[in-house]
């Protein structure tokens, strides 16, 4: 049979034909990799190590939305390790979210509780309306922490009232920035929710700190939940993934959904195998991760800064106005170093690939900015002066807008 191919077609195959790969690829990961660790936005940030995209390669090669072994002995472990009945391997923490709310909720109408700060409700693009025609009741806590059982109870819709939609889902979220939602409020919620006839999901995609950082095991965080996301590709830095887990009923209907939504994908093993990676591999360091976030904790405050949310875990949210700095310039300067910083603002989030230098330098620019301010005439405000109360209205506002 000939091969040869006329000169028409020949000039599509040629217009077709790419190679997006930069020529100098190698020193451009390199230098990714020396950027991530200087980066202080999100541990989205983390990308995979050469020995974890090693390991994905040998990956079996099935189809996912018939069966995929890697992506199968992936999801019974995590099914296992969280001592639920099945999971599904899914795209993202945004999704595996969605697909968990859809699951739950069966007819409308009805509304779902959470935290005015969770993921579901402020970073997923109006998801659950969108996708689950859900009313979404948001909580502020009191507590500027955490939701409790009494504030869950002063907005849950029971009943048959035809003014209301009926609450079948509560939705809580750990950590949630950066803090440990504490365990004996979680399981208050949740046994009030199945003393009602509700559901609850779990937002875990940074469980694993949690387990670090108070040596529960993951069965134990998750046991009061009937449905968990968890997350790959944040703190365990894996390139894509996460994992939704519950009954079989339920992945077996998520499943459904996620092929609904796109994401039936085909050749996951290599996905799969660089989340397992990061599993045996990577989540051993987040201990020093913790370890490096209170470090930074504690420089800013012998500084000087004012600690508007704690390092329970990975994260830092501060205030560098006592030293009459504000982010901006802090970002500016962090970003014109030999070897720059990359921040955000108030937020710090220390991550697996994330440089004891880096804290070191952070810490050493924001002594060197606070100099500068205070030789350039700056006098910070007096315990008993006016500026003082003002300031502390600002730490006041900037906390609350952070519950908000």
């Amino acid at each position: 049979m000939s091969t040869q191919v006329s000169p028409a077609i020949q000039d599509i195959i040629d217009q077709v034909k790419v190679d997006p790969i930069p020529k100098n690829y190698a020193a451009d990961n390199a230098a990714k990799r020396k950027e991530i660790t200087r980066t202080f936005i999100s541990d989205t940030m983390t990308v995979p190590s050469e020995e974890m995209l090693t390991y994905a390669t040998k990956a079996t090669l099935g189809d996912d939305v018939y069966f995929e072994p890697t992506t199968f002995a992936l999801e019974n472990h995590i099914a296992q390790l969280f001592g639920k009945e099945a999971a599904l391997f899914v795209g993202s923490g945004t999704q595996g979210n969605q697909i968990a709310i859809r699951t739950h909720l069966k007819q409308p109408p009805y509304s779902l509780i959470c935290d005015k700060r969770a993921h579901i409700y402020k970073y997923e693009a109006g998801g659950p309306a969108f996708n689950s025609g859900a009313h979404v009741v948001p909580i502020v806590p009191a507590n500027q922490h955490h939701i409790t059982l009494e504030e869950v109870e002063e907005n849950i819709v029971l009943g048959n009232d035809v003014h209301m939609a009926p609450t079948e889902l509560v939705s809580l979220e750990n950590t949630l920035n950066g803090t440990i939602f504490p365990q004996d409020e979680i399981i208050r919620i949740c046994d009030y929710a199945h003393s009602k006839g509700i559901k609850t999901h779990l937002d875990g995609a940074r469980i694993w700190h949690v387990a670090i950082e108070t040596g529960k095991s993951l069965k134990e965080l998750c046991e009061p939940f009937d449905s968990v996301s968890v997350c790959f590709s944040k703190g365990l830095g894996a390139p894509v993934g996460s994992c939704v887990i519950g009954t079989k009923e339920f992945v077996a209907r998520g499943r459904w959904y996620r092929k609904m939504w796109g994401g039936g994908m085909r050749q996951t093993g290599f996905l799969a195998a660089a989340a397992a990676f990061a599993l045996s591999h990577n989540f051993p360091q987040l201990v020093k991760a913790h370890a490096l976030a209170n470090k930074l904790e504690a420089g800013l405050e012998e500084l000087g800064a004012v600690i508007l949310s704690r390092a329970e875990t990975c994260m830092i949210f501060y205030d560098p106005a006592p030293l009459g700095l504000d982010f901006e310039e802090i970002g500016q300067r962090a970003e014109a170093l030999p070897e720059p910083l990359i921040l955000g603002g108030s937020r710090l989030v220390v991550h697996i690939q994330t440089a004891e230098q880096a804290i070191d330098d952070f810490l050493s620019l924001i002594r060197q900015l606070a100099e500068e301010k205070r030789a350039a005439g700056w006098v910070p405000p007096t315990a008993n002066g006016h500026a003082a109360s003002a300031l502390k209205d600002v730490y006041v506002r900037r906390k609350v807008q952070m519950t908000k």
